[in-house]
């Protein structure tokens, strides 16, 4: 008698356990949990690339951009840079080394090449309000080399169309309409993600910049001043930025992770003396290519009487100032 009322509890026990096992096991969804970082695959899915030849190819990109672009070459400014790059690498699921160039260019970009090459540009750092800012940016485009986006995105267009890939090396890229990579004669295919995996990078860079001590909010300041230029000066974004998933929705994500998977901290990073001494380094290396006033040699062009522009207002960065109030947090 008491075996036969064993089993028919026992039934409803083991579907219940059943039942939490597939919660705990949604629960603990890798790609959602920052005490994975490091041991885990957030690279699944069609790679038709092995590492080794991810790294050679991305090598080559990279040499493409080097001999195109104008890289700065003060160590100040781009051993900075290298080192938040290096620190973010550290305490996220990069399995490749990290290589990091500034570029000198005005357009607030930053981009990452298969196999953990990094490019930065001086706009990017000059528009960043923070170091954990200009770590929050940084850490979106290693969580593209983590997730080996390019070739994964490559590797879908080689399938759809094998005739295209082919041609990576053979130069001229015209009509890929993103001036900045085309100049460097980059394929889009290594650069402009789909929404999904740019979606998928929004939520591994905010692990990276917790787990690397920043403060994860400085992600979503970065977007709500992305927010403001695409508005007021639109000029200033990359293509690649504003080809995004909409802010809107990217800051609103951004706050829902933040929130959701990662346990808060006494203390962040916000930033450093050393990001505003970088920054101060990088305006006077700017105010020194620009001419000085009254140089006999400088160009000038007539106006007829009456049509000059109105004076620029003086005394301050008033094209890139931000409007919105800010908030410090330990640092």
């Amino acid at each position: 008698m008491k075996t036969k009322l064993v089993l028919p509890l026992l039934i409803p026990l083991l579907l219940l356990a059943s039942a939490s096992a597939v919660a705990n096991t949604k629960a603990k969804d890798p790609m959602r949990d920052p005490s994975a970082i490091g041991s885990r695959n957030v690279a699944k899915g069609l790679n038709l690339y092995s590492l080794e030849k991810e790294i050679e190819l991305g090598r080559q990109l990279a040499q493409e951009v080097e001999k195109n672009a104008k890289i700065v070459d003060d160590p100040v400014v781009s051993e900075y840079v290298n080192r938040i790059a290096q620190n973010i690498a550290r305490h996220s699921d990069v399995k490749v080394p990290v290589t990091t160039k500034v570029i000198d260019d005005d357009e607030v970009n930053a981009f990452a090449l298969p196999g953990g090459y990094l490019f930065v540009n001086t706009g990017l750092i000059r528009r960043a309000g923070s170091e954990a800012e200009l770590a929050g940016v940084i850490a979106h485009e290693l969580a593209h080399v983590a997730a080996r986006h390019g070739t994964r995105q490559a590797s879908r267009g080689q399938v759809a169309s094998w005739a295209t890939l082919p041609l990576i090396f053979m130069g001229g890229w015209a009509g890929y309409g993103l001036q900045q990579a085309a100049n460097f004669g980059i394929p889009l295919t290594f650069l402009k993600f789909s929404r999904d995996f740019e979606r998928e990078a929004d939520l591994l860079a905010v692990q990276y910049l917790y787990a690397a001590g920043y403060d994860p909010v400085a992600y979503v300041d970065f977007f709500e001043k992305i927010q403001a230029l695409e508005k007021t000066r639109p000029g200033l974004l990359s293509e690649l930025i504003r080809s995004h998933p909409s802010t809107d929705n990217r800051i609103r994500e951004a706050q829902r992770n933040i929130q959701e998977i990662l346990p808060p901290r006494p203390d962040y990073v916000v930033t450093t003396s050393e990001f505003a001494q970088v920054h101060e380094r990088l305006e006077k290396l700017m105010a020194m290519r620009k001419p000085a006033a009254g140089d006999p040699n400088k160009p000038t062009l007539r106006r007829s009487p009456g049509s000059e522009k109105p004076a620029e207002p003086s005394g301050g960065k008033t094209d890139d100032a931000d409007d919105r109030p800010t908030l410090k947090r330990s640092s």
